[in-house]
């Protein structure tokens, strides 16, 4: 289209710079904006409990609200944002937490079938390849568990469309896509095997967001 402007994808080292920038402001700039969405998710995990991966943990801002109960692996590509998280788990004494790991979500170091719920939030639109990060969430995730994620959703029409797509350029360098279309999920998990949409819920700020529930049927495995 003449005149259009040129949008290139997000790439690992773009992502890992992106994050490393904001890790010693991360928690003032994003803590309140994000925190009605965190509470969703940590609340939808609970329901089911257990051992629960947070994919893209970060500075581990959403570790504390966990229940005891549960067991936590949290994972992340950025070693600046994990060694926040390190340094909250031990100073708030979260023994609830058994590992923080440096891990890329498209290729996650983890066994099949290996965790009751697996979070991520607000990583979708930041990971290079989202089908195949899915893929792996499913890979690990236990027959009968969900996977959970709170993210924003491109607008399908009018302004918010507009100003996500002229925004995407100025985004990617920041780390994330605005323009993510609510199609790629719903495509990704109608050929996904043995997943389902359970639940999709708007949420603060503005609806933008949204909470997304994908089970994994009883009888699945991992492919």
């Amino acid at each position: 289209m003449p005149g259009a402007t040129k949008v290139t994808d997000l790439d690992k080292v773009t992502i890992e710079k992106a994050y490393a920038r904001w890790a010693p402001v991360y928690d003032l700039v994003f803590g309140a904006v994000f925190d009605r969405g965190r509470r969703a998710a940590i609340a939808a995990a609970e329901r089911i409990g257990g051992r629960i991966l947070e994919v893209g943990v970060g500075t581990g801002i959403s570790l504390p609200a966990y229940a005891r109960s549960n067991r936590l692996v949290g994972v992340d590509i950025s070693l600046p944002m994990l060694k926040k998280a390190r340094e909250r788990v031990e100073t708030q004494r979260l023994t609830h937490v058994e590992a923080l790991s440096v891990m890329d979500a498209g290729g996650l170091a983890l066994p099949d079938d290996s965790f009751d719920v697996v979070v991520a939030q607000y990583v979708i639109t930041a990971v290079p390849h989202p089908e195949a990060t899915l893929d792996e969430f499913a890979r690990v995730l236990k027959p009968g568990g969900e996977i959970i994620l709170v993210n924003h959703i491109g607008a399908e029409t009018g302004l918010r469309r507009a100003f996500e797509q002229g925004f995407a350029p100025v985004a990617r360098q920041l780390g994330w896509r605005p323009e993510f279309p609510w199609g790629r999920l719903a495509a990704w998990v109608e050929r996904a095997p043995g997943m389902r949409l359970i639940e999709r819920r708007p949420m603060p700020p503005l609806g933008h967001f949204s909470l997304i529930r994908f089970g994994k049927d009883a009888l699945a495995k991992a492919a």
